[in-house]
C-alpha cells in the first residue's frame, strides 16, 4: 500500500468518523481502531523487509542476535504502546492513555537493562585499569 492509498484512507476516515460521531459515537470509535489496525496490517510487509535487512546486518557483523531480537521487541513495545494509547484518547480516557504509555515505557526499561549492562561491561573494559 503506498502512502496517497494510506493518506486517502485515513482522510476518508476521518470524515466518516466525524459524521458518525455525532450519532454513534461507539461505531466512531470502533471505525478509528479498525482502520488504525488495518494501515498496521498494510505496513506489515514492510517492516518484515526492514527486519530481515536488520538480521543480515547482524548477522554479518557477528552481533548475538539476542540483542536484534531485544531491539525490535522494543521497537514493538513503543508501536503498540502508542498505537493502544491514541485508540484510548479518540475514546476521551486521557488518564488511562497517559497510565498505558507508562506501562510501556516501563516495559521498554526492562527490557533495555541487559542491553545497558552490556554497553556499561564493555566500556569499563576499554578503560585503563
Amino acid at each position: 500500500m503506498e502512502i496517497l492509498q494510506i493518506v486517502g484512507i485515513g482522510l476518508l476516515a476521518t470524515i466518516l468518523i466525524l459524521v458518525i460521531r455525532e450519532q454513534k459515537p461507539m461505531f466512531a470509535l470502533l471505525l478509528s481502531a479498525f482502520v488504525g489496525i488495518g494501515i498496521f496490517l498494510a505496513m506489515i510487509g514492510k517492516i518484515s523487509s526492514v527486519v530481515t535487512v536488520l538480521e543480515q546486518l547482524a548477522d554479518r557483523s557477528g552481533i548475538p542476535s539476542v540483542y536484534l531480537k531485544t531491539m525490535l521487541k522494543i521497537i514493538g513495545i513503543a508501536y503498540i504502546a502508542e498505537f493502544g494509547a491514541q485508540i484510548i484518547r479518540d475514546a476521551g480516557m486521557e488518564s488511562v492513555a497517559s497510565r498505558v504509555e507508562f506501562a510501556g515505557k516501563m516495559l521498554i526499561l526492562v527490557m533495555a537493562v541487559p542491553i545497558i549492562s552490556v554497553i556499561i561491561e564493555t566500556v569499563l573494559n576499554l578503560l585503563p585499569a
